[in-house]
């Protein structure tokens, strides 16, 4: 590998040995809860880039497998199992239900396809509200103390590392070169071999388990759910807005995301409620109309122009 080809994943270690130190340096706990919400929130942007931004296929639903992974483990820790025991079974549970749901959900394409990931939430929001035996429904379901804030901070940091470390492998491995042939267009992928509903399917389990992972660490530091928390679209949304502010389709604008949406929301939950929502607004109509492919995007298209520059001048001088 190159010296070009080294810088990025010696960067990435040297922030990860420096993200890993924070709770050994910091011991604020509001210092915590911050970068916890952004690592986890990052973990869950990065998961839904996998079928939104290299599949291209824009799902509304992901709450839901935040909630299966969330009521996993808050049922299992409250029958007596250890709450990391949970983690896998939450994992797979999240990976089975989407199966369940994307094999005739892919069926569909475009905005049909979005359409029905939003029903499929409001369902499963729905069934959890009235499965009051097993979900505590309205009233959610409550645990008692959890592990430390140095922890649930590793522990999120940890899953956002996986996350991004998935991510960086599928854009140069063959799964997501057959992802992007998906997303370009689905018919001459189709036509060239490419299983797209297998595709799908594939990238839509791997995307479900990290977010299902990501439901149990929710659970473990709020210590409560309940089926408007954890499955209500508010949650979606917040899913897809990170990645799309970041950049859609890139390695790292799902964490740029996670933090500028983490930053917004922590400001204005102090200073006027509900007004984070007016902001996410008017930055996603900033984005969509001026820079469709988020701040990685922007950055991008800054250094290509600088580059040019560049050139122009050195052709000039040696002319």
């Amino acid at each position: 590998m190159s010296k070009a080809g080294l810088t990025g994943p010696l960067v990435a270690a040297a922030a990860l040995i420096a993200a890993v130190a924070v709770p050994f340096v910091f011991r604020s706990e509001y210092v915590l809860d911050v970068l916890f919400l952004i690592f986890l929130y990052g973990a869950m942007s990065a998961a839904w880039n996998i079928v939104g931004g290299f599949a291209g296929q824009i799902s509304f639903g992901h709450a839901a497998f935040l909630g299966v992974g969330a009521y996993t483990t808050m049922i299992l820790w409250g029958e007596g199992w250890s709450i990391w025991a949970t983690l896998p079974i939450a994992a797979a549970l999240a990976a089975l239900f989407s199966i369940i749901v994307g094999v005739p959900s892919f069926r569909l394409r475009g905005p049909y396809f979005s359409i029905a990931t939003i029903g499929i939430g409001e369902a499963t929001r729905l069934i959890a509200l009235n499965w009051s035996k097993l979900t505590g429904g309205a009233s959610g379901l409550t645990a008692g103390a959890g592990p430390t804030p140095q922890i649930q901070y590793l522990t999120a940091l940890a899953l956002c590392a996986v996350a991004f470390g998935v991510s960086w492998w599928i854009v140069r491995s063959r799964f997501g070169f057959a992802l992007a042939a998906i997303k370009q267009d689905t018919d001459a992928a189709q036509t060239l071999g490419v299983d797209t509903t297998l595709y799908k399917t594939l990238a839509l389990a791997l995307s479900a388990m990290l977010v299902g992972v990501a439901g149990s660490i929710y659970a473990m530091h709020y210590l409560f759910i309940s089926p408007d928390s954890v499955f209500g679209f508010s949650t979606a949304i917040a899913l897809v807005i990170m990645p799309i502010i970041g950049g859609v389709g890139t390695v790292w604008g799902p964490l740029i995301g996670a933090v500028i949406y983490t930053f917004v929301r922590e400001q204005f939950a102090v200073k006027l409620a509900n007004a984070d929502l007016l902001a996410f607004g008017l930055l996603l109509i900033a984005i969509v109309l001026f820079e469709p492919k988020g701040i990685v995007g922007a950055w991008e298209s800054m250094m290509r122009r600088r580059a040019a520059r560049k050139a122009l001048v050195g052709a000039a001088a040696s002319g």
